[in-house]
C-alpha cells in the first residue's frame, strides 16, 4: 500500500499565491488511489467574497484536448475509424491540399500535398496546420487566420467563431503550414478532432462527449456551455494588464460568455469542468480505460494516447512546448526525460491557457490538478504552475 500523501507543503505555497494577490482562487487535487486530498483557497471573483469551493466550475482551457482525443478514440474503437484512414471522407475541405513552400511564404507560393491527410496525423498534431509561434504580422499565413478565427494570435473569443461548418471552410481554404505528418503544430488538430468526432458519430461533439465519456465517468458538471442553475458556481476569468499593473477581466462571472452555447464547441479549449469531474477522467486513462470496474476505453487506445507519438523530426520547432523533456501522444504532452522532480518518463497530461494543469504518472500511480481563474501571461509555465507540481511531488515523500 502506497503512504499516505502528505500535502502540507502545498497547502503552504498555494495560500501563498493567493495571499499575495497573485490570482483570487485556486482548486487543487492531487492524488494516489484512494488517497485523494482536495483544497480550495482564495474568492471566486478579485475583491469578491464568495469562497471557492470543490465544486467551482473552471474554464478548462486546453486540457480540453486530451478529452477530446479521448473521444476519437473511442471511435477507433468503436471500428468507425481507423488511424490510417485518410480523413478526407468525413472532412472534404482537408482533402487535395496545397503547402506553403515555406511558412514565410505568400499564400499563393504553394506545392500539393504529398499525401492525403490521416486520422494518426490529426490526433497527433501533425496534420500541417496549427498555432503560428511568432509576432503576429510575423507571417502572410497570420492574418487570415486570424480573422477566420482559425486560432493562434491572442486568446480564443468563442463569441466570435463561426459555426462548424463555416468554420471548417476557412480552414480548407487556407494552405497547409507543413506536408501532412512532417511537423507537429498546436492546437487546431484537436479542433479538427472535435468535428470530426461529430461528423463520424452523427451527432453534436458534446452530444457524444456525454454518451461516451461524460455520462459512464460521473462528469455531470463538464460541458460546452453553463446552465444559468450553476452559473453561481462559474468564478471570473483573469489576465493581468501590464499598463494598470493588475488583474483585470476577460471574462466576468456576472455575465460570462459561458452562459451561451457557442457556434463552435472548440475540442481545443472550449470545455468547463469541476476538479473532481477531472479528476475522473485522469483516472480513467491512468486505470488503463477502466473506471470503477466498467470499460470505457479499451487498453489499446489509451496505451496509444498517453505514449509518445513523435518522431524527433515532427518535435521540431515545438521546443517552447515540450523544452527538452516533453513530445505528445494523442491530445497530450508526453514526458520522456526528467529535467525535474515531477517531468517522470512516462507523465502525460497539459496545461491550459487559462490557468489550469492536470497530469498523471503510471510510474507513482499519482494524479495532480491545478485549476485557476488566471490567464498564462506566456507560453512559459507561471510561478503558480511550478509552485503546484514542485510541492505535489513533495506529497509523495515519506
Amino acid at each position: 500500500m502506497n503512504p499516505k500523501l502528505q500535502p502540507a507543503h502545498l497547502r503552504a505555497a498555494m495560500r501563498g499565491h493567493v495571499e499575495r494577490g497573485d490570482i483570487p482562487g485556486i482548486v487543487t487535487l492531487i492524488a494516489r488511489g484512494d488517497d485523494i486530498q482536495v483544497d480550495a483557497l482564495g474568492t471566486m471573483t478579485v475583491g469578491g467574497e464568495q469562497p471557492m469551493q470543490r465544486d467551482t466550475l473552471f474554464r478548462t482551457a486546453s486540457i480540453t484536448k486530451p478529452i477530446v482525443a479521448a473521444a476519437t478514440m473511442a471511435l477507433v474503437d468503436d471500428g468507425k475509424l481507423r488511424l490510417d484512414d485518410d480523413v478526407d471522407r468525413w472532412l472534404p475541405e482537408l482533402a487535395h491540399r496545397q503547402v506553403l513552400r515555406d511558412i514565410g511564404s505568400t499564400l499563393d507560393d504553394t506545392v500539393p500535398a504529398t499525401r492525403p491527410i490521416t486520422v494518426r496525423d490529426v490526433l497527433n498534431a501533425s496534420f500541417g496546420f496549427g498555432s503560428v509561434m511568432a509576432m503576429p504580422g510575423t507571417h502572410p499565413i497570420q492574418q487570415p487566420i486570424a480573422a477566420g478565427c482559425l486560432g493562434g494570435d491572442g486568446p480564443p473569443n468563442r463569441m466570435h467563431m463561426p459555426a462548424t461548418d463555416e468554420w471548417m471552410r476557412r480552414l480548407g481554404a487556407l494552405p497547409l503550414m507543413y506536408q501532412p505528418g512532417e511537423r507537429w503544430a498546436y492546437n487546431t488538430a484537436s479542433d479538427v478532432q472535435g468535428v470530426l468526432v461529430g461528423r463520424v458519430s452523427g451527432q453534436s461533439l458534446e452530444v457524444f462527449l456525454q454518451a461516451r465519456l461524460f455520462g459512464p465517468l460521473g462528469m455531470k458538471d463538464t460541458s460546452f456551455t453553463v446552465p444559468a442553475s450553476k452559473l453561481g458556481r462559474l468564478p471570473g476569468c483573469y489576465c493581468f494588464d501590464d499598463e494598470q499593473g493588475r488583474l483585470a477581466v476577460f471574462d466576468s462571472a456576472a455575465n460570462p460568455d459561458w452562459s451561451q452555447p457557442p457556434a463552435f464547441a472548440s475540442g481545443a479549449g472550449g470545455l468547463v469542468s469541476t476538479v473532481d469531474d477531472y479528476h475522473a477522467f485522469c483516472r480513467m486513462l491512468l486505470d488503463k480505460g477502466r473506471w470503477r470496474g466498467e470499460r470505457v476505453l479499451s487498453e489499446a487506445a489509451v496505451a496509444a494516447m498517453t505514449r509518445d507519438q513523435l518522431t524527433p523530426t515532427q518535435r521540431q520547432g515545438g521546443e517552447l512546448f515540450f523544452g527538452s523533456h516533453s513530445s505528445w501522444g494523442y491530445g497530450m504532452g508526453v514526458n520522456i526525460a526528467a529535467t525535474s522532480p515531477w517531468t517522470v518518463p512516462g507523465r502525460f497530461g497539459w496545461d491550459g491557457g487559462f490557468g489550469t494543469s492536470a497530469w498523471s504518472d503510471p510510474r507513482n500511480e499519482f494524479i495532480g490538478i491545478l485549476l485557476t481563474q488566471r490567464m498564462m501571461d506566456s507560453p512559459e509555465p507561471p510561478a503558480v504552475f511550478t509552485d503546484f507540481w514542485m510541492n505535489a511531488y513533495r506529497s509523495l515523500e515519506t
